[in-house]
């Protein structure tokens, strides 16, 4: 059976996170702010640029007349993010083997020209047949609706989202389809209080994850 297999970028295919601690850094530095970790770097992913603004400025206590020019300043530096930002072990052979029998796409709350910039740089764009980013005209995750268009795009197949947080995790059963959770990501609660239908610990058994659910749903 043909899938349509979609993927959220950061936390999930990617760790990016140095390379946005070093922009949210840089962006922090022009209003003399206390750089953030990257503990706290992770922590502030998951729901797009504008939210990740305002978490570091509150962990910082930053004013909110500051977060227009942290939007801007970090957008400005974030397509050319990519060098420290390095794939999942796993992930390249994943991608090369399922892209042979399925259709793969990017649904991701990251903006789309960084999006596109990374996986350039990572020489992996080619898979994917579709890219989502969370500057979309639709709505960011977990808003359903850019999930669902992506797989509209993707054209047949049963449908499978593959993320690592609790916002996946909540896209996925508001569009109602097979969720897998990646565990090695940027999750903020326990695995086990993110509901999920497969966990995913390596991407080298991914492939594997995707044939039983193929197998459930046959």
């Amino acid at each position: 059976m043909r899938a349509r297999i979609v993927f959220d970028l950061d936390g999930t295919l990617i760790d990016s996170a140095p390379d946005i601690q070093n922009i949210a850094n840089a962006s922090l530095a022009k209003i003399d702010v206390e750089p953030i970790t990257l503990e706290e770097t992770h922590s502030f992913i998951g729901e797009g640029i504008q939210n990740f603004i305002e978490r570091m400025r509150k962990a910082r206590d930053v004013s909110d007349e500051y977060q227009k020019l942290l939007l801007e300043d970090m957008t400005a530096r974030y397509e050319n993010a990519v060098e420290l930002t390095v794939m999942y072990p796993g992930v390249l052979e994943a991608l090369s083997t399922l892209a042979q029998s399925h259709q793969l796409g990017i649904c991701t709350n990251k903006l789309h020209r960084p999006s596109i910039a990374i996986l350039k740089h990572l020489k992996i764009e080619r898979y994917f047949k579709t890219i989502w980013g969370g500057d979309n005209l639709l709505a960011r995750k977990p808003n359903p609706a850019p999930l669902k268009a992506a797989f509209d795009d993707l054209g047949s197949g049963l449908c499978i989202y593959v993320g690592d947080s609790e916002i996946d995790a909540e896209t996925a059963q508001r569009a109602e389809v097979p969720f897998i959770l990646f565990t090695q990501g940027y999750r903020k609660i326990p695995v086990d209080q993110i509901p999920h239908d497969v966990a995913l610990n390596s991407f080298s058994e991914l492939t594997a994850k995707i044939n039983e659910i193929l197998e459930q749903k046959n």
